[in-house]
């Protein structure tokens, strides 16, 4: 019976992963304890473990580092309700929630205000989201071989499907590669984020960026896991075919947020996956009565990656997020 049908099942609670203790051809779900709320109550993190009949590498999958970003949380789901244990080498680690406090209060940020993606890897006697980073790190991530961390726009914005990756390292950019992204964009991982840390424990790490904050898409989840299942067949996790599109993914060198230096009711023209060139309108912004104030055009050629939608917006307010074209 596949476990995800169960609601009797015990869940463990634990302070540190050991996958050593999860047997072959077994799935485990475990809540780990990473600190306690302001009343003493300990604050449990989701952990799935299916573990393979055969010996292969260690992959983990991540969502909802931020509480606004749930689009993974079904893509997990999705995916341990699939997998197949018997035909599994190796080791698949889900975490659906990153950021549990976060997630209870629909905040993006953790709750002493910090974003707990650009903390990494934490601190031991640090602030309240560096103890959480740095636990997290400490207890999970650091036995991972290969991370997936999901992501998607943030409040008033949306996303292409696109992977942050590091596309100098040959292994990280086949990751991105095998995803099924519209865009791939080279970063590197020295932001804070929870790449850069797992990238500084010798951990191959890319982000995907899937969808729009606060909802669940149906498309993308489907290809988001065609991605993960390709990586797992190139990993020789699991059998099967490499699933890739005809069209292969838009390449950038690097990518940039374009911001307005006025205040107005803003649209932006171009959709997201989109091509615009340089000297092309991309948004209007106009007063209350309807004037235009001004017209924004794109400083160079690119390709959409995000976009505001967010029609009120302040001086200093994102119009679009450009990546610049190029392997």
């Amino acid at each position: 019976m596949n476990p995800f049908t169960r609601t009797d099942i015990p869940i463990e609670v634990i302070r540190r992963l050991d996958l050593s203790k999860v047997p072959k051809g077994t799935m485990r779900r475990f809540w780990l304890h990473l600190i306690s709320d302001g009343m003493g109550m300990p604050v449990h993190v989701p952990v799935i473990v299916a573990r393979g009949r055969k010996d292969g590498p260690v992959l983990g999958i991540t969502a909802a580092i931020r509480g606004n970003e749930i689009n993974g949380i079904p893509l997990i789901q999705r995916l341990f309700q699939e997998i197949s244990l018997d035909d599994l080498a190796g080791v698949v680690v889900g975490i659906p929630v990153i950021n549990i406090p976060s997630l209870l209060i629909k905040e993006r940020n953790f709750i002493d205000g910090a974003d707990l993606n650009r903390v990494m890897p934490g601190r031991a006697d640090g602030s309240n989201s560096q103890v959480y980073a740095f636990r997290l790190v400490d207890r999970v991530i650091r036995y991972f071989d290969y991370l997936l961390d999901l992501h998607t726009a943030s409040f008033g914005r949306v996303n292409a499907h696109y992977i942050r990756a590091d596309l100098d390292d040959p292994i990280c950019r086949e990751m991105a590669i095998l995803q099924n992204a519209q865009v791939i964009v080279h970063n590197l991982p020295s932001d804070g984020s929870l790449r850069g840390a797992a990238d500084s424990l010798g951990i191959y790490a890319i982000t995907l960026e899937v969808g729009s904050p606060h909802t669940f898409h149906k498309g993308f989840i489907r290809s988001g896991l065609t991605g993960i299942y390709n990586l797992l067949r190139q990993l020789q996790m699991t059998e099967g075919a490499i699933e890739l599109p005809e069209a292969r993914p838009y390449i950038c060198k690097n990518s940039y947020w374009i911001y307005s230096d006025s205040g107005g009711i803003l649209t932006v023209a171009p959709n997201v996956g989109e091509l615009v060139y340089a000297g092309e309108t991309i948004a209007t912004l106009r007063d209350i009565f309807g004037d235009v104030i001004k017209e924004y055009t794109s400083p160079e050629n690119g390709i959409v990656i995000g976009k505001s939608v967010d029609p009120i917006n302040q001086t200093g307010g994102r119009i679009i997020h450009l990546g610049v074209l190029g392997s």
